[in-house]
């Protein structure tokens, strides 16, 4: 039987993009690599092998995953990759987005070790067992994956794409310590979903360790288990931020996740007005209008076309086996606010 890139690639210490090159007498490959791969191929018997991921286009096949159960901010990546699409084929790549269930995260990660034909994935996923389990097979099949937005740590995944989530809450633990009263103690609600995604679970340790080390009079209270959609935040806030189930008016508010549209219907029923200080995530078209109507203080934001494209070249160098792919500068978090919004 004819031995497949796999098995060659694994022999010869490379990626399967470097001995696609080699079969393909394409350049890139510096010559020592080449003649290891040829003696790879030799010793194995496989003067022309039979290629375990072959190739439809000589393009590189990338596909950007995420789940398909939440909207926002989600919605805004698929649709800046799509935009990016003519930036990707000059730089001879075709994408693909697939967005797949989430319902535990099993079926997500059976979805996910199903696509054995990519040549590198970006990857926006919950960060369970089963998709770490996943990933690594991905990985040993020779698929190149790298998270992005957020982090599956601990799994094969090559680097991470991104703003630092940790970073992000403690910047917005910044922002609303400031909105505290001096000198007594101030009421701030954290509201979160019951979350398995990384980025979120690292907003909330961040803005919890700010408030704790630099405004001793805060009084955190944190709701970890807000529904996702607008209309069941609307109910969830309305019984839980209302003054007497916090113990009194709120100061501040961090919304690390949805629902940021039926939170403010609740303020507004509750008697809040703009002094409340509030922060959310991602440049969303609803936190725009939030902006404007003095609704929401501060929007967090990270560059996500830069993201995008950062990972997409990240997974070109890595096919390319180029010395220094994983060296990437990730994104920092903007500060948005009314005055500024572009």
């Amino acid at each position: 039987m004819a031995a497949t890139i796999n098995q060659i690639a694994e022999a010869a210490g490379v990626s399967t993009a470097t001995v696609d090159r080699v079969l393909n007498n394409r350049p890139g490959v510096n010559p020592a690599t080449v003649d290891r791969v040829r003696t790879v191929m030799q010793a194995l018997g496989a003067a022309t092998p039979a290629r375990g991921r072959p190739r439809s286009t000589p393009n590189y096949r990338f596909g950007f995953v995420l789940p398909a159960s939440r909207r926002g901010f989600f919605d805004i990546i698929d649709r800046v990759v799509a935009q990016a699409a003519g930036d990707f084929r000059h730089q001879h790549i075709t994408e693909i987005t697939h967005r797949l269930p989430n319902h535990d995260g099993a079926d997500f990660a059976q979805e996910l070790a199903r696509m054995t034909d990519l040549d590198g994935i970006a990857l926006l996923a919950p960060d369970v067992p089963q998709v770490k389990l996943a990933i690594n097979e991905l990985a040993r099949s020779g698929v190149h994956v790298v998270t992005l937005f957020s982090d599956v740590a601990g799994s094969l995944r090559e680097t991470f794409v991104g703003a630092d989530n940790r970073a992000a809450g403690r910047t917005a633990g910044i922002l609303l310590g400031r909105c505290l009263p001096h000198g007594e103690p101030g009421r701030c609600a954290m509201l979160s979903p019951a979350t398995r995604f990384a980025a979120e679970i690292d907003r909330r340790i961040g803005f919890a360790q700010v408030l704790e080390e630099r405004f001793p009079n805060a009084r955190l209270i944190e709701l970890s288990d807000m529904p996702e959609s607008e209309d069941q935040a609307y109910t969830f806030a309305r019984q839980f931020l209302d003054p007497a189930h916090t113990g009194g008016k709120l100061h501040a508010l961090y919304n690390l996740g949805p629902g940021s549209h039926g939170v403010s219907r609740a303020l507004q029923e509750l008697g809040y007005d703009s002094s409340l200080g509030f922060v959310v995530h991602d440049l969303l078209e609803m936190h725009r209008s939030l902006l404007v109507a003095n609704v929401v203080s501060y929007v967090l934001q990270q560059d996500v076309y830069y993201a995008i494209m950062t990972a997409a070249k990240v997974l070109r160098l890595l096919c390319e086996d180029v010395r220094g792919a994983l060296a990437v500068s990730n994104p920092r978090i903007e500060i948005i606010t009314a005055e500024n919004l572009a």
